[in-house]
């Protein structure tokens, strides 16, 4: 069982916009999903995309029922959301947040391994190095966020559990551990680390000491959200569906006008280019899709796009009839989220994907091939099982909670 890990380009900032201001901001995030809407002369702008068809090395847009959460590159989030934040009356301004800390993008690719597995290797050495972090796995690839200030924190905290530098690139990973769980299930994590007010303290937070285990990291997780009031929920009739886009590729009529753009060039009038535009390198019905969930402000989408990787998207079911063929996966089935409301946790809280999912892991018996997700936004995580382990999930988490 082996697993790569390499860090991405570009530094990443976190968003937070309550739902309330979200139609003022919308026009923000078209901005970034659209590459081509910036002037991708101007350096900032396009900072964070490739340069042959602006694609995002890493992008996350997440609607949900307690909030709108963006994870994009800090240049962008400096460039696109601080202007129209600006404008905002000041006591709507205050209450969207942008990061103080920027983060740094893992990319996981495994082998052999399950992607509990890979949680379970991954989440507990940082959580236990109280290191916050966001876990995304996405259709084909785990993605881990890190503070950048914690870099070198992170990569002590994983050679001391076993991973080591592979030969051919210093910047990646690898791990030989087999499995501590020896449970084979799939997990879709995207971990919760919270983004702070703008106007609050510039004091740095006091870090408590790490855990002593990994029970002890459970423990105290469930104590803090115990004290804080945390209590999960679901939303009647919220089913959601787990899907991928379909890697596209240029157009052949695009490749074929690209070759015979000399004879072309001298047309009076007409506009040689050396390489395919953006449309044509994109999934247009996908991305048309897209923009209409998004103006529709949807009850629940998260995507994810990533450098090489076809767009993931976990989303309502009521808006797959939107997408139509564009996506693919078990579309069949019906997942459900159950919510928990972190706005009242402190910033530097640490641990909460390893403290609850791995509570729940060793809790429940989930048959081979279940899934067990969980999606945490800038002030809210949400765990994500099928209908029948959500209520065994609920009958595990409202004890311990403090739920009768």
């Amino acid at each position: 069982m082996n697993a790569q890990v390499s860090f991405l380009d570009g530094t990443l900032s976190l968003i937070h916009i309550p739902l309330d201001l979200y139609s003022n901001l919308l026009q923000s995030i078209l901005k970034v999903l659209l590459p081509p809407s910036q002037d991708p002369t101007s350096l900032k702008a396009a900072e964070g995309l490739t340069i042959e068809n602006y694609s995002h090395a890493f992008l996350n847009i997440s609607v949900t029922p307690i909030e709108c959460s963006i994870v994009c590159n800090s240049a962008w989030a400096e460039s696109v959301f601080e202007p129209a934040i600006k404008r905002l009356p000041k006591d709507q301004a205050r209450a969207v947040a942008i990061s103080k800390d920027t983060y740094a993008a893992l990319s996981v690719y495994g082998t052999g391994m399950d992607a509990g597995s890979r949680v379970a290797d991954l989440t507990s050495p940082l959580a236990l190095a109280n290191i916050p972090i966001f876990f995304i796995t996405t259709y084909y690839s785990d993605f881990i966020l890190v503070p950048v200030k914690d870099r070198m924190a992170v990569e002590k905290a994983l050679l001391a559990k076993g991973f080591v530098f592979s030969e051919d690139d210093a910047s990646r990973l690898v791990s030989a551990q087999p499995s501590p769980t020896g449970i084979n299930q799939r997990f879709n994590f995207i971990s919760h680390s919270r983004a702070p007010s703008q106007d609050s303290s510039s004091d740095p937070p006091v870090s408590p000491p790490p855990p002593s285990s990994v029970n002890d990291l459970q423990q105290r997780t469930f104590d803090l959200l115990k004290r804080r009031n945390v209590v999960p929920h679901v939303e009647p009739d919220l089913t959601l569906a787990q899907c991928t886009g379909i890697r596209h590729h240029p157009q052949p009529s695009a490749v074929m006008a690209l070759s015979r753009g000399s004879s072309h060039g001298s047309r009076r009038g007409s506009r040689p280019s050396s390489r395919p535009g953006w449309l044509d390198t994109v999934d247009t019905k996908l991305y048309t899709a897209l923009v209409s969930a998004l103006a529709s402000q949807p009850r629940f989408l998260s995507m994810t796009l990533a450098h090489e990787d076809p767009p993931s998207l976990l989303l309502d079911r009521e808006l797959l009839g939107l997408f139509g063929d564009s996506l693919v996966g078990p579309t069949d089935g019906a997942l459900v989220p159950i919510f928990l409301d972190l706005a009242d946790l402190p910033f530097e809280a640490t641990g909460i994907v390893s403290g609850v999912a791995g509570k729940l892991v060793r809790s429940m018996r989930i048959a081979d091939g279940a899934e067990l997700s969980y999606l945490s936004t800038a002030r809210a995580g949400a765990v994500i099982l099928s209908r029948e382990q959500a209520a065994v999930a609920l009958g595990v988490l409202g004890p311990l909670l403090g739920e009768e």
